[in-house]
């Protein structure tokens, strides 16, 4: 699943049933699902000022670039994992 991090004070939900429902998935890791349809949305740890979303949930994903991707050094040796040059930090 690929994972997009945005700041929790940054992030705001605007589908038709708001926020995601949170659940327990480990003792400090919590994940969002969708309250209609169950689908997992986000992923968030106790005390992180950053909230994981689901790419495929974004209606714009197309605009993101990658610029890290984990367990790289682990991937099938047919997986081609292409990364942005540098990425620009916003203040």
């Amino acid at each position: 699943m690929a994972w997009v991090g945005f700041h929790r004070d940054a992030l705001k939900w605007t589908g038709p049933v708001g926020e995601p429902t949170y659940f327990s998935t480990w003792p400090t890791l919590h994940r969002g699902s969708c309250q209609r349809c169950r689908t997992q949305l986000t992923s968030v740890a106790d005390g992180s000022d950053m909230i994981m979303v689901a790419i495929f949930s974004l209606s714009r994903s197309a605009e993101l670039a990658p610029v890290g991707h984990s367990y790289r050094e682990e991937a099938a040796p047919w997986m081609a994992i292409t990364l942005a040059p540098d990425p620009q930090r916003r203040t």
